[in-house]
């Protein structure tokens, strides 16, 4: 059986690659900070109790990730998914407005988590079957796509997690290990909003499938939920 490990799988887009996944006897790795509170998800490892592991798992505490990594030290990863991310704390996000504070918190988990995640589970990754690392990016990560300004905090976070993909996919290649950044399109979650133009379902759909088809020759690069090549 294949085995996924996904952060930030309580809600939105995490919790529907934990559904997709189970539903497709996939083994899920469900973290989430506070499964106490994950009700969608914990309903959903009762729906399949066979397939849904739900573990705790804050990404912003490195201590912890490491800990799991010790936990679970015994399972092959086929897949990781480094869901877990955050919008700055509303407010303004323009010139001359800048939360310096936020914005480290910001860098910490959209960032540097993704990271520590590769760097702590790169053994079970190594010696599973499909060996992907896959990390949750925007594009609003793109410096080419960038014609409005602002967002700086999210931009850079986003900007600097593609860099940090981008050097995995050459320090992973010789353990086999293919790494790619993927945009969910803009998703109706809490953090996508209502006038958002495309649901969960629609957009875990098309990152199953781009996943689905990666091979080495794609490690590196930059997807769209659809299957399109997004500029760096």
């Amino acid at each position: 059986m294949k085995t996924t490990l996904i952060t930030g799988a309580n809600r939105g887009i995490g919790l529907e690659f934990s559904r997709q996944y189970a539903a497709a006897g996939w083994r899920v790795l469900a973290c989430s900070r506070d499964p106490g509170k994950s009700d969608g998800l914990n309903k959903l490892a009762v729906q399949y109790p066979a397939f849904i592991k739900v573990l705790t798992l804050d990404v912003s505490d490195h201590a912890q990730i490491e800990r799991l990594a010790e936990d679970i030290s015994d399972e092959s990863i086929d897949l990781i998914i480094n869901n877990a991310g955050i919008y700055p704390k509303s407010g303004p996000s323009s010139f001359g407005h800048t939360d310096y504070e936020e914005w480290m918190r910001v860098f910490r988990i959209n960032t540097m988590a993704p990271l520590k995640m590769a760097e702590t589970f790169v053994a079970q990754l190594a010696r599973s079957e499909h060996k992907t690392f896959v990390a949750i990016t925007s594009k609003m990560g793109s410096i080419e796509d960038n014609s409005g300004g602002g967002s700086y905090l999210y931009r850079s976070s986003k900007t600097a997690v593609n860099m940090v993909v981008k050097s995995l996919a050459i320090d992973l290649r010789s353990a086999g290990i293919t790494s790619i950044v993927i945009h969910p399109g803009w998703v109706k979650t809490d953090m996508g909003g209502p006038n958002a133009l495309i649901s969960t379902e629609q957009s875990v759909s098309g990152m199953r499938q781009v996943i689905s088809n990666l091979s080495m020759a794609d490690s590196g690069r930059f997807f769209n939920y659809d299957g399109q090549e997004i500029p760096w």
